[in-house]
């Protein structure tokens, strides 16, 4: 598939689920339990500032795609104690929508720092479901002016307001699971921390 057709994709997937969670964004901002095996995690979406990504996001938690799922992974920082960020997916073969538009830092204006709930993504307009929490600043992963796909960046669409503790304990598990990808060894939780479920607050 062409970067075109991509992006063409990714808009027309971010336009719909704009116009079916539109009533629910209207009320604030909403706020999503991760309820974990290791305990809970309460992120509060930035709906108005990344609107596409905040509503990909909620369509898989109301329609329950990441109860089952899992935190599998933890980036930990080298030469940073607590530092790194932890990511999360639905549950295995758990049906994904399309992808959606990326939403650059540099128009959000969001930042990765300690607590940000962002997007995992290939290249830029590939993110579906799977996403990272951030346990500390990790400025590295903001866009910057350029053209390439690294410096497009992630997208980040909420914080952490309740629990990071839960964060860095899961960032501090085993980290000796297979890896499907060398540049992930050593960065597999053993086991994986099992998404209970999701649900919005309020």
């Amino acid at each position: 598939m062409t970067v075109s057709r991509i992006a063409r994709r990714a808009m027309l997937g971010g336009a719909l689920l704009l116009a079916l969670a539109s009533p629910a964004l209207a009320a604030g901002k909403p706020r999503v339990a991760i309820e974990t095996d290791k305990g809970t995690i309460v992120v509060e979406l930035e709906d108005k500032k990344a609107p596409i990504t905040s509503a990909n996001f909620l369509a898989y938690v109301d329609r329950h795609r990441y109860d089952g799922g899992a935190f599998f992974r933890a980036n930990r920082a080298k030469g940073e104690p607590g530092g790194g960020s932890i990511q999360g997916a639905p549950k295995p073969y758990s049906r994904r929508m399309p992808a959606i538009a990326h939403e650059s830092t540099l128009k959000t204006g969001l930042r990765h720092k300690a607590g940000a709930i962002s997007m995992g993504r290939d290249a830029p307009g590939t993110a579906t479901a799977d996403f990272f929490i951030c346990a500390s600043p990790q400025p590295y992963l903001d866009a910057k002016p350029g053209k390439s796909d690294a410096d497009a960046g992630y997208a980040v669409f909420g914080q952490v307001v309740s629990g990071m503790d839960v964060v860095k304990k899961i960032l501090a598990g085993r980290t000796d699971g297979p890896a499907t990808v060398p540049a992930m060894k050593g960065q597999m939780l053993n086991p994986p921390v099992k998404i209970i479920a999701m649900k919005r607050l309020g």
